[in-house]
């Protein structure tokens, strides 16, 4: 157990640094990555996700805002939107059963790695500013989608506020303070039933903050805008690729 433990912490350190590399919150990689050591996808997995979400997010924007790049007002308004609908979620993923999360999960993972990857058009610019108010409408169903998974609405949201004209490295730092909120919202639904255990929870709060913060430091300082996408898109297909093959075949 103590072998396990372990390899869990050292797990969910480079999860956390990749993830806060990209203003993600962890839980859309801690999902499939906790799920290989707790068996309980609703009662364990999913609220332990949602708590780490919640702070490796928090410690991914004491990152990106000592580099001047998070924007508050849009960061600020979209928080409020996932905030209010991602509880809609999770009390929905009390009365659903497992398999159908693991499809939605499995679908908006191939939905957004095909994103990721797809070549932008020759010729094509990015808009002179950011459609704040189209990401808004949109993060409503990613609130509520995000919290029926239990990951937060950062691995959706992320690949939208690029679409609609953020820079990447603006998009990762607006993200960051976005998913915040919601992800302790999403985890209050779940508190009546969790089944998680505090020690391992404290220690893994500890490894995924240390982890969140340093990943959006490199970004900050380090990373070209343009090698994020590519780096979602890498991250969600390596992580959910044997939580797919485990779940059809083991």
């Amino acid at each position: 157990m103590e072998g396990a433990t372990l390899t869990m912490d050292a797990g969910l350190f480079l999860l956390s640094l990749v993830s806060g590399m990209l203003g993600l919150g962890v839980a859309f990689a801690a999902v499939p990555f906790l799920s290989f050591f707790l068996h309980d996808l609703v009662h364990q997995v999913q609220p332990l996700s949602l708590l780490l979400n919640g702070v490796t997010a928090l410690f991914s924007l004491f990152g990106f805002a000592r580099s001047g790049l998070v924007l508050w007002r849009p960061a600020i308004l979209l928080a409020l939107v996932t905030t209010l609908f991602a509880p809609l979620g999770a009390w929905l993923a009390q009365v659903v059963e497992a398999r159908w999360l693991w499809v939605f999960y499995f679908g908006a993972v191939a939905f957004l790695a095909w994103r990721m990857f797809l070549p932008e058009k020759p010729g094509a610019s990015r808009p002179s500013a950011p459609n704040l108010l189209l990401a808004s409408l949109l993060a409503v169903p990613i609130s509520v989608v995000a919290g029926m998974l239990g990951v937060g609405p950062g691995f959706l949201l992320l690949p939208t506020l690029i679409l609609v004209g953020f820079e990447p490295k603006r998009a990762a730092a607006v993200n960051a303070l976005a998913v915040t909120p919601p992800s302790f919202s999403a985890l209050i639904p779940h508190l009546a039933t969790a089944r998680v255990d505090p020690g391992l929870a404290g220690v893994l709060v500890l490894v995924g903050a240390l982890g969140a913060f340093l990943g959006a430091r490199i970004t900050s300082l380090y990373v070209p805008g343009a090698r994020l996408k590519q780096g979602f898109g890498v991250l969600i297909v390596v992580m959910t690729a044997y939580k797919l093959a485990q779940v059809l075949f083991g």
